[in-house]
């Protein structure tokens, strides 16, 4: 993958991921699919079934748990129209340091996106941990036809800001966030998940500010 160390000083926009990076969301996607598996009468989230909805589209997620266009995937949708998102985002839990490197890049004229699979529970989310300030766009699955890990999302920032892809990089958690950057071009760094091939690695938001040289 591309070497971005010589890159660095010229980073005019940091892309996040959702799920993962902004916020540890296994407990809150967790207790929302198997609320469906519930409603519809099937057994709850099997281990490779919860690491499948943690990175995926929700329409994705319900094609995986309940299969495609059967009966049980009808009632799961039906279901699904019942929810009220906003009481699963109370078991987000926001990753530390965030606010203080989302700043940070501000102050230093550094552009910030959000990149995420999710749908309508994304403006809740902004809503709720009053995010609007801390981006100057986000792209959800509902703002491209082909979502993530196909390259419309990050291409579509890249059109906003007028930048090329050397010009930023795109932070994710999965192997989806990875092939995402790889097929857009783009830089990527791994957050929390040193088991994934990218051309940086960081355990704390702050290891951006450390890898741009911005001092925090």
């Amino acid at each position: 993958m591309t070497d971005i160390k010589t890159q660095n000083r010229k980073i005019r926009c940091v892309i996040y991921d959702c799920d993962g990076v902004l916020f540890d969301s296994i407990e809150a996607n967790t207790r929302l699919y198997n609320d469906l598996c519930v409603a519809v009468g099937r057994d709850p989230l099997k281990k490779e079934e919860i690491q499948y909805v943690h990175t995926h589209t929700v329409y994705e997620a319900i094609h995986f748990i309940f299969g495609k266009g059967n009966e049980l995937e009808k009632k799961a949708l039906e279901a699904l129209k019942q929810v009220d998102l906003r009481h699963y985002i109370v078991y987000l839990k926001m990753e530390p340091h965030l606010f203080q490197a989302l700043n940070s890049l501000k102050e230093n004229g550094i552009l910030r996106a959000i990149n995420t699979n999710r749908t309508t529970s994304m403006k809740h989310i902004m809503d709720r941990f009053e995010l609007w300030p801390f981006f100057e766009m986000v792209v959800t699955a509902l703002d491209v036809k082909h979502p993530k890990p196909h390259p419309e999302s990050i291409e579509k920032i890249l059109r906003n800001f007028n930048l090329n892809k050397k010009e930023v990089f795109f932070i994710g958690d999965s192997e989806v966030d990875q092939q995402t950057a790889r097929s857009s071009g783009v830089p990527f760094i791994a957050y929390k998940n040193g088991g994934i091939e990218a051309d940086f690695h960081i355990s704390d938001h702050l290891g951006v500010l450390d890898f741009l040289h911005i001092s925090n």
